[in-house]
């Protein structure tokens, strides 16, 4: 991966503790796993950005290349990745999400 591509998505990831890359943003997804993210976090009350994969193709695949998971969207923790939609479903359904996320937005 180029420095300077690898360098943007270092930089966006850091911007928030919570950091989303999706199809589309989080006041309009483009997409059913997008949306699914999106309402998870918002039902949970955290705050959160998003970077829209769709208006840049550098992006787009840097960030595969970068967490070596081939799909979108991609959840980010305080510069962790969690994972994307299914992973999401599924600890948010377990409750691990919601504790996951009171830890780290309490430290």
């Amino acid at each position: 991966m180029d420095t300077q591509i690898q360098q943007r998505i270092e930089g966006l990831i850091a911007s928030s503790p919570i950091f989303v890359f999706m199809k589309g943003n989080k006041l309009m997804p483009q997409c059913g796993f997008s949306n699914n993210v999106v309402q998870i976090l918002h039902s949970l009350g955290v705050p959160f950005e998003t970077f829209d994969v769709l208006s840049d193709m550098e992006i787009r695949q840097g960030i595969k290349d970068f967490s070596d998971w081939p799909t979108i969207p991609q959840v980010y923790l305080k510069g962790e990745f969690l994972g994307g939609s299914d992973i999401l479903i599924e600890m948010y359904n377990s409750g691990e999400l919601r504790e996951k996320l009171e830890i780290a937005l309490a430290s």
